[in-house]
């Protein structure tokens, strides 16, 4: 075993406390991403107002590294966000 996983005898490390400013701020940056990342996936060929259009089908994104894994679960826990698997989130409407 491992010097980094609990044992029975040690309890598990506690997660660090997240402030609501620090997860307003990543919702945010999460929603800047998601919107730019469609804009980029509409900006191709075969996407705009002289074509056929269409809509992005971009649903989920990989969150910013701005901040930790632990920020974007909290997020998911609290039904914020949803868990798309492969490290893929997407905002609940």
């Amino acid at each position: 075993m491992s010097e980094t996983e609990p044992t029975p005898e040690q309890p598990a490390p506690a997660q660090p406390e997240i402030s609501k400013e620090e997860l307003r701020l990543a919702m945010k940056a999460f929603r800047k991403r998601l919107k730019l990342t469609r804009l980029d996936d509409e900006s191709r060929l075969g996407y705009g107002p002289m074509s056929s259009g269409g809509k992005s089908g971009v649903a989920a994104i990989r969150p910013p590294d701005s901040y930790p894994k632990a920020v974007w679960l909290k997020l998911a826990e609290q039904g914020k966000l949803r868990r798309e698997g492969g490290g893929l989130y997407s905002i609940v409407e």
